[in-house]
């Protein structure tokens, strides 16, 4: 992806440092690691607790960044932007205003105005208070233990928490019932319509001529390696779909490769979809 040299969004809140009660939330990680643990026969309880008992609050100590995280920060900064640009575009097409969200940079542990969460969590959207969250060390997890190394599937990443973002501005899933918003159907829906908002991100990105030759199958294997499926298969060695939230890993390539061709928000309904 073309980004060194161009704008970085001001929206960045840096707490890396800071620390903060490790206990989990949601994201694109999510939820996996209390899941896993109970499929594995723990008491997500017990784990929370040991997380909790080991946290990090009341720290707050000078953070020190090495030039890779540097380079990261700058680079998700420039993606952030990039964002900002093309759904304040969609938005003024609409004839709504778009509001920029807040990335908050933090390292190991946070306070949002969803909770308290890990870094094992993985990056996360909280609609309480219209910010994101990343530990930029998921993006060496990323390269590492999911296999899905380049700075497009880092990208993708943003740009699908950025989604969620704009799932909570238009209230988009709101007309289920709240009994089914409870479920993993619901979840796996409206994780699978935040992945085709990021592919529409990536139409226009396209399109400001920002992409390089490999940046698309980037973020296509990205998505597959944070499906389901595959994080179960790689975690315990078996799949277990009634427990999915996020959808498969074919699911994840397919919406966000529609959202990437339509580039428009309407062709997104996963909420209708008879065939996700």
């Amino acid at each position: 992806m073309k980004w060194k040299g161009r704008r970085e969004s001001s929206n960045v809140e840096d707490r890396r440092g800071m620390g903060g009660k490790m206990v989990f939330g949601g994201g694109i990680g999510g939820v996996i690691i209390i899941l896993l643990f109970t499929l594995l026969g723990g008491n997500p309880g017990d784990l929370i607790n040991n997380m909790s008992s080991n946290d990090g609050s009341n720290t707050n100590v000078p953070y020190e960044e090495t030039a890779q995280e540097k380079e990261l920060k700058d680079f998700v900064s420039v993606v952030l932007a990039d964002t900002e640009d093309v759904w304040s575009e969609i938005f003024k097409k609409k004839g709504l205003e778009y509001e920029n969200p807040k990335l908050v940079l933090y390292s190991g542990s946070v306070q949002s105005a969803c909770g308290s969460a890990s870094s094992a969590v993985g990056p996360f959207y909280c609609p309480g208070d219209h910010k994101l969250y990343i530990d930029l060390s998921f993006y060496q997890e990323l390269k590492d233990q999911f296999q899905a190394p380049g700075d497009f599937a880092m990208a993708y990443v943003i740009a699908h928490e950025v989604g969620h973002h704009v799932q909570t501005l238009l209230h988009l899933g709101e007309q289920t019932p709240a009994a089914k918003r409870r479920t993993n159907e619901y979840s796996i829906r409206f994780e699978l319509q935040a992945d085709y908002l990021a592919g529409v991100w990536a139409h226009y990105v396209q399109g400001k001529g920002y992409l390089e030759k490999g940046d698309l199958e980037e973020a296509l294997n990205a998505a597959k390696a944070v499906g389901d499926d595959n994080i179960q298969k790689k975690s315990q060695g078996y799949v277990v779909p009634d427990s999915f939230t996020h959808g498969t890993s074919e699911q994840r390539k397919r919406w966000f490769y529609k959202g990437f061709q339509n580039g428009t928000i309407e062709g997104g309904d996963t909420f209708r979809a008879v065939n996700l």
